[in-house]
Order: structure tokens, then sequence, then C-alpha cells
């Protein structure tokens, strides 16, 4: 017995007949099966598209990607030894043939110094953040979760160290660890670890009265997996934010800490040190002494202009 078309369609898939169902139309079939059919797009997917799609984004990253990616060729872009100098060549103004940026005070090459020097001046920026918000992290997530005695120890611990502005605190620790850059990384450290904690701890009690928590207690599960697996994955973006802040002022403070000795030692080039060093011909060649405080000042603006964009771009439940 042959089946007959409803009306308003040409023709009818037997499959649905086969299986014991209604048929399906083959045109629906067809459009379920078409490329037209739309594919959901994955949360982070979404969070790459928002970013590309944000001109501000999009020249931070060009920037900071031009700064990194300099710094990090310096052997193969630089044509001089950053240490090495020539004293007959000193303080050479920008645009000399040979030295496109010019030299210092004792004629070593700017461009040469410039690069490697982005290398430490990156490295003392982003290491200590990084450092930190591991560090934050836990104790703001384990203060939430705890709660109590614990979480109040923790957190009033954290709290003490606010009654210093952050480059004080950060001069006073790197001045009893001594002058160099395993100092001023540590100090960095130290200073950001509270900042850090208080968002990891207000993003943990966020979390903490989801269903999915009380669910995993609720099993018998530990504290240590309940925070691990749970809890952490689901304070992230916030964290990350926020620590994606900090690189700007890292690096502003690192270079602080060498302008004053504090920090990289020379002939090591480094964008604050090489700034106290040039400090005294700023009257005679005051474009080359202005350009490691050029690239300070790009850098942590290019990391703050990318902070806010990823902010945006992470929240996409507004959009």
């Amino acid at each position: 017995m042959g089946v007959q078309a409803l009306p308003g369609s040409d023709e009818f898939s037997h499959s649905g007949l086969l299986d014991g169902h209604a048929a399906i139309p083959a045109d629906v079939l067809r459009w379920r099966d078409s490329e037209q059919s739309v594919t959901p797009r994955s949360y982070y997917g979404e969070v790459v598209r928002r970013l590309l799609a944000d001109r501000t984004a999009v020249f931070a990253l060009g920037l900071l990607l031009v700064i990194v990616g300099s710094s990090a060729l310096a052997m193969v872009l630089t044509p001089y030894d950053p240490i090495v100098g020539d004293v007959s060549s000193r303080l050479r103004p920008i645009g000399t043939p040979g030295h496109i940026l010019g030299t210092d005070e004792q004629g070593r090459d700017m461009l040469s110094r410039l690069l490697y020097g982005g290398q430490l001046s990156l490295l003392a920026g982003i290491i200590p953040v990084m450092i930190a918000t591991t560090i934050g992290t836990l104790v703001g997530a384990v203060a939430a979760y705890m709660g109590k005695a614990t979480g109040a120890i923790l957190m009033r611990i954290m709290d003490m160290s606010y009654a210093f502005p952050a480059i004080l605190l950060a001069i006073a620790i790197a001045s009893s660890l001594g002058a160099g850059v395993s100092s001023s990384i540590v100090a960095l450290s130290i200073v950001f670890i509270p900042p850090i904690s208080r968002v990891a701890e207000s993003a943990t009690r966020h979390v903490m009265v989801q269903e999915y928590i009380e669910a995993a207690r609720i099993s018998g599960a530990n504290t240590l997996w309940v925070i691990g697996d749970q809890v952490l994955p689901n304070i992230f973006s916030p964290i990350f934010v926020y620590a994606s802040s900090l690189v700007g002022l890292s690096i502003l403070i690192a270079s602080a800490l060498s302008f004053i000795g504090l920090g990289s030692a020379p002939p090591a080039p480094e964008w604050g040190a090489m700034l106290s060093s040039l400090r005294p011909s700023v009257y005679t060649q005051p474009a080359v002494v202005a350009l490691p405080g050029l690239l300070i000042f790009l850098t942590s603006v290019g990391f703050n202009m990318l902070s806010t964009s990823l902010r945006d771009a992470l929240d996409v439940k507004h959009s």
C-alpha cells in the first residue's frame, strides 16, 4: 500500500515509517542536513570573535605583539652587542647611520639595548603577576570556601598590606632583599597577592551559592577536590581579567625599582635602568633619553587596553 503525500508537500521520507514513527517530509530532512543549519559557537570561540571585532583590542594586541615579538627576537634583530659600547660614538642622535635610534652615554646602540631591555622589563612585569595570581587565587578560594575563623584570618592578613601603597611596599621589600631582578620579582609578587586574593575570595563567594557546589559537598567530596574541580574553573574569568590589568602596573613599578637602583643592575639593559643612566643627558639628547620611557608607556597602555577589551569580551551573557 503506497504512502499518500499530505497536502503542501511533494514527497515524504519512508524511514520514519520503518521505525514506527510518522513520516518526515524530505524537504525538512534536506534543511536539517544542509549547511544552513546553525552550529552553536563555543564560549571561548565567541570571546575570540568579540575580541577580533573590537578595534581597541586589535590595536592593543598588535602593539603588544610588536613589542614582545621584537624583544624575544632581539638576538636576531639587533646588529650590536647591548653591553659593549664605543666612547667615541656616545650620545649620537636618532637617525645616525648605523645607529637608527642613536647611542647612549657610553656609545652603545640604543636599538639593541631597547630590544634586549624589553626582555628583562617584560619578565619583571609578567612573572610577578603570574606568581601572585596563582598564590592569591588559592588563598582567596580557600578563605571563601572554609569561611568562619580560617577565612577571616587569611583575609585579615591580606588586608594588612592595604595600609601601604603598592610602590612603597615594593620598595621596602626590594630594599630588604637587595638589588636585583629576582628581588624585584619577589617584591612585586608579594605586593600583588592581596588584591588578587580579594578578587578570588569575592568570586568564590558568588560561586559557593550555586547548586553544583552544594551537590559536590553533599556527595562527600573532599575540600581540595571541590576547590580544584568545581570552584577554580568557575572563578577563572574575573581573576584573569583583573590579573591582566596588573601587568601594566607591574611593568611600571619594576621600571621604577630599576630607576632607583633596586632592580636590574648595570650594565644589563632594562628600560627603567636605562632611563636612570640616561638622565644626565636629557638636555643634550632628549629624544634618545625619552625612548625607554616611551616603551614603558606604550607597553603599559597596551596591557591596560587589552585588559579592558578582554573584560568586555568575556562578559558574553550581556551582549
